[in-house]
């Protein structure tokens, strides 16, 4: 899940909230959407791998 900051970066959160906290992980920060997508990506083909 990736949000837009008012910053004007973005940042990638998981998708299921922490049991503990109630939130969603903060799973990174980047200046473009594209970068963003692409740790996405891999975040979701670690999970699987």
């Amino acid at each position: 899940m990736i949000r837009k900051l008012a910053s004007g970066g973005y940042r990638l959160y998981s998708r299921k909230k922490d049991a503990k906290t109630g939130k969603r992980k903060n799973l990174g920060t980047f200046k473009s959407l594209a970068a963003a997508k692409k740790h996405e990506k891999a975040v979701q083909f670690f999970k699987r791998h």
